[in-house]
């Protein structure tokens, strides 16, 4: 690619403070395509849209494997296990997101993220009183980043002695996939990595053989004992499942979370306002994933035939960029797009995705995302940024501050 390369510039992490100006510029085009072998880049929302329900879309990883090398498509080390359904197209794709889906929400568990409502409070509480004396923290170590991990443990079922031993697994895990630290890193990284990999499977499988023989009320109970229209998972499914429940989620809420409260602090009126209308967090919360979506863009697509998009015939086989935050700033779908605005009535943003891939934990990440925004606009007293930019992680796609230190004069009850 040239000096100039959008693409590049995209990618360029120069760029990650802000890389809304490049997707202005990137929407005048809204098929790019900038060398032989190169992504198929769109911009646009409502092409974006399409795309996401077009069937000739595919996310199977055998097909991205086909389609040649990309720098943006995380290195999924499964340790022998199946793909997730996140990397299959149907009907598979279908079968599994609908028996983990059972076991996650509606119709079969209407109300079993909703019921946590109590339980994240509980959790939120004690991270903010975690802060004690101080009066400088760093959200992403101190919250942001421990917070979605017991909640998976909770959802899971892991229990609440072995949640030490669980996230000493998962760090490891969650840093590999940032492209930064894998490159820097070294043998003795890579293999703690195997190692986590390979113990939270075993771990995993240990719990769900006992949930098969004594369920509970719990995730894994229900992806182990479920036996409805689509039949059972297998072991391995059940695994591949809970991994990615685990995975997918927690770096997206970490994002979402962070993304949000760096919104805030350069809004000061919106937080103040939180503070007082905590009723106002739903809403925020849509423009957030709008204005600031922890998901930038979606590498992981191939087209299985050829597909005319603006004139443009993208051929079978090519690799096509679907980016996310350029479409959900997109002025010919959405009003003054520049603008943070949590009163938009009109908020059908991409943040989550849309179609079939849709994110599956969109519901808890959402519920996360608002109780923690409102406690913490509550409970911190003058709340104020240390660095502004803060110091992003390298990651064009799982866009989030590495670190987002603030500063504040004490902490509410």
């Amino acid at each position: 690619m040239t000096q100039d390369s959008i693409v590049r510039r995209i990618t360029d992490f120069a760029n990650r403070a802000d890389p809304y100006p490049v997707y202005r510029e990137l929407r005048r085009t809204p098929v790019l395509h900038e060398e032989e072998g190169g992504p198929y880049v769109i911009s646009s929302y409502w092409d974006i849209e399409a795309l996401l329900h077009d069937p000739r879309i595919s996310s199977d990883a055998a097909n991205l494997a086909a389609a040649g090398d990309d720098t943006l498509l995380q290195s999924e080390e499964t340790g022998g296990l199946p793909p997730s359904f996140l990397r299959l197209d149907p009907p598979e794709h279908d079968r599994l997101r609908r028996m983990a889906n059972s076991a996650f929400g509606p119709p079969h568990r209407p109300r079993r993220i909703d019921g946590m409502r109590g339980e994240l409070r509980e959790i939120v509480t004690g991270l903010i009183d975690g802060f004690g004396e101080a009066r400088e923290v760093d959200l992403v170590d101190q919250f942001a980043y421990p917070f979605p991990v017991t909640v998976i443990c909770r959802l899971l079922g892991v229990p609440r002695e072995d949640e030490p031993r669980f996230r000493a697994w998962v760090d490891p895990l969650v840093a590999s996939l940032d492209p930064e630290t894998r490159r820097e890193a070294d043998e003795e990284f890579a293999k703690t990595a195997r190692e986590a990999r390979m113990q939270l499977g075993m771990y995993l499988a240990g719990l769900a053989e006992e949930r098969a023989k004594e369920p509970r009320d719990d995730v894994l109970s229900d992806l182990v004992n479920g036996h409805g229209p689509d039949g059972a998972m297998t072991m391995m499914e059940v695994l591949s499942t809970s991994i990615l429940l685990l995975i997918a989620g927690h770096e997206t809420t970490v994002n979402l979370i962070t993304n949000g409260m760096l919104t805030l602090l350069r809004h000061p009126d919106v937080l103040e306002r939180l503070r007082h209308e905590p009723d106002l967090a739903p809403r925020l919360v849509e423009e957030l994933l709008r204005y600031e979506p922890p998901v930038q863009l979606v590498p992981q697509r191939t087209c299985v035939t050829d597909i005319e998009v603006r004139g443009v015939t993208i051929p079978k086989g090519s690799r096509i960029w679907l980016v996310l935050a350029a479409g959900n700033r997109d002025p010919e779908r959405f009003a003054d797009p520049e603008r943070f605005d949590p009163d938009r009535e009109d908020i059908q943003h991409l943040g989550f995705g849309s179609g079939i891939h849709i994110c599956f934990g969109a519901p808890l990440a959402r519920l996360e995302t608002q109780i923690a925004l409102t406690e913490l606009a509550r409970r911190l007293e003058n709340p104020r940024l240390v660095q502004d930019p803060p110091p992003y992680r390298e990651n064009a796609v799982l866009r989030g501050p590495r670190h987002l230190g603030i500063a504040f004069d004490g902490i509410r009850p």
